[in-house]
């Protein structure tokens, strides 16, 4: 049997904010955060970090010049990053690897040089550096001062989770004993925001719940955008203190030539989910926070997937996109945040519009899933 890896912290940033406890009580609520705002002179739908912590989060900046041309995603991945291994107590120690990646990468950077560009043929010597991939993870070890190696991916929504997928496999190599791995995504810009209304999937009823996740009886596609950073310490001591241990992962591609690279049976999903329960009985699995982005074939061809794995008693089934939005590139570490707090409190995050289900007695294993445009999809089972 392989290693369990410890998770000995998880530090995020949302429109949840980024207290643990505050978190755990917004999960409470049946009201979602998800609100209109206007970006570059339109009114959209979208899930911001709130104003008191983006001041925070704006204060890096004033620490090192450098810090004063880096994109929003890096800032916010500093910041977690930081707090991540405060509360692992990693400060004495930043012999650890780092993982990190994103969707879109460094959106609002690029788009402001590009557009200066545009207006006047002037281009910032700051520009290649700071709006490449590899400057979010470099960045960050960096500013920790993190001794292991650093390298940033892309896997679009799947991107966090297969930073942790990637940690686990350099850890039960032998090759690191701790990383620090998750994703990062600041992409509420005008120009990101068009692309997806270009594709026919976002939000446009201004009704309670713009975004219906897991609505599998929804006629209209409802997926909104959201901002997020974070951060999981994972750890191969068997003696580490852990809040939720990662038993198996699983991965898949699909091999679909659709738009997003799905198939109808969503069979990236059958495979990953078949990889990370591997000898688990079934049902011990008691919960699945699932990707579902609030569109009508995305949400229902992962469910699909579910009941072909789960042939018999299926776990129940929720998500957090009503509540946040999809954070694109680091939505899968605010899932797994969810699944952890879950085991935590022993107390299960229905989603308000979808028909209560007898909650079981105990929560004993979760399985969290996320998957991206080209149909790579990741499934992580968690417990106690």
């Amino acid at each position: 049997m392989k290693s369990r890896i410890a998770i000995t912290a998880l530090s995020t940033i949302s429109a949840l904010g980024t207290n643990p406890k505050e978190i755990w009580c917004h999960y409470q609520s049946s009201q979602t955060h998800i609100q209109k705002k206007l970006i570059n002179g339109e009114t959209q739908f979208v899930a911001c970090i709130p104003d008191d912590l983006q001041t925070q989060l704006q204060s890096i900046r004033t620490e090192n010049t450098q810090y004063q041309h880096l994109d929003a995603s890096v800032i916010n991945a500093m910041w977690v990053a930081r707090q991540a291994i405060e509360q692992a107590k990693w400060e004495n120690d930043r012999q650890f690897g780092v993982f990190l990646g994103s969707s879109r990468g460094a959106t609002q950077q690029l788009e402001t040089y590009h557009r200066t560009f545009l207006d006047g043929g002037a281009v910032s010597p700051h520009t290649s550096p700071t709006t490449t991939l590899g400057n979010l993870a470099s960045s960050v070890a960096k500013d920790l001062k993190a001794t292991g190696p650093s390298t940033s991916l892309s896997v679009t929504c799947s991107t966090s989770l297969h930073a942790i997928l990637n940690a686990v496999a350099w850890l039960r190599s032998g090759m690191e004993t701790r990383f620090l791995a998750g994703g990062s995504e600041a992409a509420l810009t005008s120009f990101t925001l068009h692309q997806m209304q270009a594709l026919k999937i976002y939000a446009k009823d201004d009704a309670e719940y713009p975004c219906r996740a897991l609505d599998l009886t929804k006629t209209y596609n409802s997926m909104v955008l959201g901002e997020a950073a974070g951060v999981a310490c994972l750890d191969i001591n068997p003696e580490a203190i852990a809040i939720a241990y990662i038993d198996e992962v699983g991965y898949a591609t699909d091999d679909a030539f659709t738009s997003t690279g799905m198939s109808e049976a969503a069979i990236c999903f059958q495979k990953s989910m078949r990889m990370a329960i591997k000898d688990t009985d079934s049902s011990e699995i008691d919960v699945i926070v699932m990707h579902a982005p609030g569109t009508i074939k995305g949400d229902l061809y992962e469910w699909q997937a579910i009941q072909q794995v789960f042939s018999h008693e299926k776990p129940m089934c929720t998500t957090n996109k009503w509540k946040i939005g999809h954070t694109l590139g680091a939505s899968g570490i605010l899932s797994l945040q969810m699944a952890a707090l879950m085991l935590q409190h022993q107390h299960f995050i229905p989603v308000p519009y979808i028909p209560a289900t007898t909650p079981r007695k105990h929560i004993r294993k979760i399985l969290v899933n996320a998957v991206g445009f080209g149909g790579n999809a990741v499934s992580i089972l968690l417990s106690r």
